[in-house]
């Protein structure tokens, strides 16, 4: 009986990391998301202060990696964009000049 509270938290955190379109905002809420899920999981084995600090802590380095890999997403996504628009610019010029 006592899995499906954790389970359910676990489920829950990890549908709010990704909450937030900042750095700080998504760090912030995985810090929580973490804390949360970390307290549970400590207080299965009386640990809640614990595991609530650990999880806190693994879930704010999480969602700044998980941050800093959705902007390197958006760089290169901007980056494509911006190629095929200079590619259909110049196939533009060319053949016009025909």
């Amino acid at each position: 009986m006592r899995t499906l509270p954790l389970l359910i938290t676990a489920i829950l955190a990890a549908a709010l990391v990704g909450c937030g379109t900042t750095t700080a905002s998504r760090t912030t809420t995985g810090a929580a998301a973490g804390a949360a899920t970390g307290a549970a999981i400590g207080s299965l084995s009386a640990n809640a202060g614990r595991g609530a600090l650990i999880g806190a802590g693994v879930g704010a380095l999480g969602s700044f990696a998980y941050d800093q890999h959705e902007k390197e997403l958006q760089q290169q996504r901007d980056r494509e964009a911006w190629e095929a628009q200079r590619n259909q610019q110049q196939y533009r010029q060319q053949s016009t000049s025909y």
